[in-house]
């Protein structure tokens, strides 16, 4: 039996999306996947068609793969098997539904909506469609993800209590334009749709999918707001009820205003501490992309583990080319980002023939939001009408 085959559209044209398309075309072997492989068909750039065709030549796509200038071609293609969306948060809820009305399986980035009750609609729409649906929550697909929820479940570090995540990178607002999705509210800018669900996605995976019948969380937050009304700075506490040990305790934090590592060399410590009665594990910074793990037990026994991202190697001449927006710094030669694990994990729902992904449920991803629009709605924050509607098809 031969390798199954998934064919990648790619629904825009920026930064992340040739992330993702340099990581999915490696070899997925260079991880240790033997029986699946990633194409990329096709790709479509809202703005013209020459500008899809020059994204396939940067990333090294195969000749025969098709720019389109219109993403409503992309979305009827017969050849492609499944979209990537990578458009800001705000466009999320159009483009999915122009994907899934036309039949196909989506893998969209996160923040999945704008708000819950949009990603209810795409929900049951993937369902009335029958196809494959998921939040590229990436983080939660790394070996190092899986590895620390196996952990909690072993009881490892006893009964976890609390964790905290932190993903904060220092970029002030104000040297930001106004129409940077990071402060813009026609693009659901702020910091918690865009770096507040990472540190969410730890305390969720952590405190949530570990559970044997999880339940929606308690939320209290705070936020600080910049000059155009959007959050430059978000502080949840969420309270897990459990069926026993009592309550758990997640603080989820995420700034501009300040960096979870300013110096870039990881002398703050951890991103993430998740607190059991045994110990705690520690995961380091950055929350989206982490590469070492600490587990600290109280009988002052440490294991630490280092999780290298898999890819050609050094020697090879080969970068994916994400460079961090704060301090300019690259990913090191040879290695991938990490965005290939979500794709694997779409590729081996559709080999299986599952609707969903295994390790992050359209339910979680619905709760996530839920706690999202809450801390909106305690702080006081809309977007426009037009990306908050769950209207379709709407101009944006």
């Amino acid at each position: 039996m031969g390798k199954f085959q998934l064919k990648w559209g790619m629904l825009a044209t920026g930064g992340i999306a040739e992330t993702f398309g340099r990581d999915i075309l490696l070899n997925p072997e260079t991880r240790g996947i033997q029986d699946i492989e990633h194409v990329i068909v096709a790709a479509a750039a809202s703005s013209s068609q020459s500008r899809a065709r020059a994204f396939l030549d940067k990333i090294g796509a195969p000749e025969s793969a098709v720019a389109y200038g219109t993403y409503k071609e992309l979305a009827q293609d017969p050849n492609v098997d499944i979209i990537y969306i990578s458009t800001p948060h705000s466009h999320h809820y159009q483009h999915c539904m122009l994907c899934l009305e036309a039949g196909k399986n989506v893998l969209c980035e996160k923040a999945f909506t704008t708000n819950a009750e949009q990603l209810k609609v795409l929900i049951q729409k993937a369902k009335e469609k029958n196809v494959f649906l998921m939040e590229a929550a990436w983080t939660r697909y790394f070996p190092l993800s899986l590895y620390v929820r196996r952990q909690i479940e072993s009881g490892v570090i006893g009964t976890v209590y609390r964790t905290f995540a932190d993903l904060s990178m220092l970029s002030p607002p104000e040297s930001l334009p106004d129409s940077h999705r990071l402060v813009s509210p026609n693009l659901a800018g702020g910091v918690l749709l865009d770096t507040g669900i990472y540190a969410l996605t730890w305390v969720f995976q952590t405190l949530f999918t570990t559970q044997p019948n999880p339940v929606a969380p308690a939320v209290l937050s705070t936020l600080r707001k910049n000059r155009l009304g959007t959050d430059e700075q978000v502080s949840i506490l969420l309270t897990f009820p459990r069926e026993k040990d009592g309550d758990a305790h997640g603080i989820a934090t995420a700034s501009v205003r300040t960096s979870t590592d300013p110096d870039e060399r990881g002398t703050a410590g951890p991103a993430v501490r998740i607190q059991g009665s045994k110990g705690e594990i520690q995961v380091s910074r950055p929350a989206f992309r982490p590469t070492k793990t600490r587990i600290i037990f109280t009988d002052g026994k440490v294991e630490e583990k280092d999780w290298p991202q898999p890819g050609p190697g050094l020697g090879s001449g080969w970068y994916n080319g994400f460079r961090n927006e704060v301090g300019g710094v690259m990913d090191q030669e040879g290695e991938g980002h990490g965005m290939f694990w979500e794709a694997d994990e779409c590729a081996f729902a559709l080999r299986d023939g599952r609707k969903q992904s295994q390790h992050h449920t359209l339910a979680e991803s619905l709760v996530v939001m839920q706690v999202m629009d809450l801390v909106r709605a305690q702080n006081s924050i809309r977007f426009p009408e037009e990306i908050e509607t769950t209207d379709y098809p709407v101009a944006i």
